[in-house]
């Protein structure tokens, strides 16, 4: 399992957030199923899975999930679940901060 650098997220937005397998995949592999889970790393919310928006879209060694709200304060872990046309299962995550931004 990979980590990737997220950067912080300010509470009201929505954004997308790209994992790149290229690095896992064979020449000729691709990606046919993607799914994202997000967990609380550090920090309080009952339901860390309401920053889903959407559903997973995969382009080419990517995979892209939109996310939004949170809590402020809390640091989540984001991890991204990819079955491949060669019958691997990868992942790759991420620590993703919200903040309150500027006041």
């Amino acid at each position: 399992m990979s980590r990737i650098q997220f950067p912080p997220k300010l509470l009201g937005e929505t954004a997308s957030y790209v994992f790149d397998f290229v690095s896992r995949l064979g020449a000729s592999e691709t990606i046919s199923s993607s799914s994202v889970v997000v967990t609380v790393y550090s920090g309080v919310d009952t339901t860390p899975s309401a920053l889903l928006s959407g559903t997973t879209s995969n382009v080419g060694t990517q995979v892209t999930q939109n996310l939004k709200g949170g809590v402020a304060g809390v640091v989540y872990q984001v991890m991204c679940t990819i079955v491949t046309s060669a019958g691997q299962t990868l992942q790759l995550f991420g620590l993703l901060a919200v903040e309150v931004g500027a006041v």
